[in-house]
């Protein structure tokens, strides 16, 4: 932890989902722009040690880092935005709080004190939020988000913890913001500030003062309404900066900065840098609202009414977007509704189609009919974790002749082509003991995958628990299939494809956690650039493809 180290502690209150995590990003993108080392992190307060055994429904998407943690799915904005791989110091849950501390008292650490939530719990907390700026370097701002909105109990400990910092580190050391809903009430054609007045007021009477608030709008607020927010919320006139609903998520540093968040920052924390460079950001975004051309992809999934699930794959097309040129259009699937009706009235007309991962045999055989439609009609094809499984499966049953499956939906299949990893089979807990984080790979030559990537040499990041089987890697290579891509030793499949088709390929790994806004991922920007050509190509054109012809 750096001398100078300074720490943005970010708080949401009126009602959960207003953005403090694409708010606590921006921040952390303005300051990275003026040269400063920033990390961000995350609190939790769920009692969960990580999101890990959660359903999406409950949590939406779990990212993963490349050290293998599993985590919430705003450390995916952290990265994008800052353009940096954390790690599991930045995300720390009371389930992580709370085990650390009972496995303290359990081995003697407390000296035969009575262990209470103030100060063993607390000093715990603390001690993440200093963990999170030793990581080797110096880090000039720790930029910490507490989850949970202001007023929920199991958020206490955290706020109680960030107020006995500052008196810890020194107020010129720490910011408080805090990020709260001016709702409009059309009835009454009026902006109303009340629910942000007590929002502050829950923070105050646990003892900590905003030093800056961030409004969440629909509408301007007027000079008149920033005046009495700052009144009645003890916080100064410049302080409070509108945070303005927009389009892209992308366009709130360029909003903040508009509004002079960064300055008032860098002055309250008496940071010494220049200006921010916003001009690469800028031309990005003006790019995400100029494009004018379009292709349509299909996601083909079982939580697809829970985009959420899905955050890191949607931003994943963003970026690939912009880096073609093309708007991306992204049509819903339900997997479940393929497997009942079948893929035709779903996947007609459109120029791609992505399977992403997923656990449960729900929908399984949805997404192996879309594949199979995808395949054979010269649809580009991306598959993800579970989605190289079901393209491995539907390939042995339809190009192989094999009665396939996966062990993990069907003990007793036949040909099991799909099946548990060797060290995962004698797992008996479910939490954090998948293949996690970043692994290498290694390409073969001349291959798509190695087109795509421009190298032979790459490290992508995993969550599974099944792979190919080994006893079929031979049967499905003879039947046309390519394996592209093999763990360093050569045991585990990582990437496949097929050749005689405009793009299809698979990977076990989930790249889109390291796709970035202006560096889109290779394999998604591969499949956009592949929709774009089918989009722009005729009807003749698509029969003439050799997936088409059927050679």
């Amino acid at each position: 932890m750096g001398e100078k180290t300074k720490y943005i502690f970010i708080t949401g209150g009126v009602v959960s989902s207003l953005g403090k995590g694409i708010a606590s990003s921006s921040i952390g993108l303005l300051l990275k722009q003026r040269g400063l080392n920033v990390v961000l992190q995350k609190f939790d307060p769920y009692l969960n040690v990580d999101p890990g055994t959660m359903s999406p429904f409950q949590h939406g998407e779990v990212y993963v880092t490349d050290d293998g943690a599993e985590t919430d799915l705003d450390l995916g904005h952290y990265e994008r935005f800052i353009d940096r791989s954390l790690s599991q110091r930045s995300n720390v849950t009371t389930g992580q709080v709370y085990e650390a501390v009972i496995n303290r008292e359990r081995e003697g650490g407390f000296l035969g004190r009575t262990v209470q939530v103030v100060p063993h719990v607390t000093d715990e907390i603390k001690s993440r939020i200093r963990l999170a700026a030793e990581n080797g370097e110096d880090v000039d701002v720790v930029i910490t988000e507490i989850g949970g909105t202001t007023g929920d109990i199991e958020g206490l400990p955290f706020l109680e913890a960030i107020r006995q910092f500052r008196l810890d580190v020194g107020r010129e050391n720490t910011l408080y913001i805090h990020l709260a809903l001016i709702p409009y009430i059309r009835a009454a054609h009026e902006l109303k500030t009340k629910p942000t007045q007590h929002s502050v007021k829950g923070l105050r009477e646990i003892g900590i003062q905003p030093d800056i608030l961030l409004c969440r709008t629909e509408r301007s607020l007027s000079s008149e309404i920033k005046k009495k927010i700052a009144l009645f919320c003890n916080v100064e006139g410049q302080a409070v900066i509108e945070a303005r609903d927009v389009d892209s998520i992308y366009q709130v540093p360029l909003q903040f900065h508009k509004e002079g968040l960064d300055d008032i920052i860098v002055e309250k924390l008496g940071l010494i840098c220049p200006p921010p460079d916003l001009e690469e950001w800028g031309k990005m975004v003006h790019k995400i609202y100029s494009m004018t051309e379009s292709v349509d992809i299909a996601i083909c999934g079982k939580y697809v009414h829970l985009v959420d699930a899905y955050k890191s794959i949607i931003e994943s097309f963003i970026h690939a977007g912009v880096a073609n040129d093309v708007h991306v259009n992204i049509k819903w699937v339900d997997s479940e509704r393929v497997e009942a009706e079948g893929a035709g009235d779903y996947l007609d007309g459109v120029h791609g189609l992505l399977v992403p991962g997923g656990f449960g045999d729900r929908g399984i055989e949805g997404k192996i009919t879309a594949i199979r439609y995808a395949r054979e009609n010269g649809i580009p094809y991306l598959g993800i974790c579970l989605g190289l499984q079901c393209a491995v499966i539907e390939f042995a049953r339809n190009r192989c002749g094999l009665e396939a499956g996966s062990s993990e939906f069907e003990p007793d299949v036949p040909h099991p082509v799909i099946d548990l990893m060797l060290e995962q089979r004698d797992r008996s807990r479910m939490g954090g003991t998948m293949r996690l984080g970043a692994y290498p790979c290694t390409i073969k030559e001349d291959t798509l995958a190695h087109r795509l990537y421009g190298t032979l040499e790459i490290a992508e990041r995993h969550r599974h628990r099944w792979e190919v089987n080994n006893a079929y890697r031979d049967t499905l290579v003879d039947n046309g299939m390519v394996i592209s891509g093999l763990s360093p030793d050569g045991n585990l499949v990582e990437i496949i494809e097929v050749p005689d088709h405009p793009f299809f390929i698979a990977s076990q790994f989930h790249p889109e956690l390291k796709s970035r806004p202006q560096r889109a991922h290779p394999l998604f920007k591969g499949l956009v650039f592949a929709a774009k050509a089918l989009s722009q190509s005729s009807d003749d054109e698509r029969r003439a493809s050799p997936a088409m012809r059927g050679d």
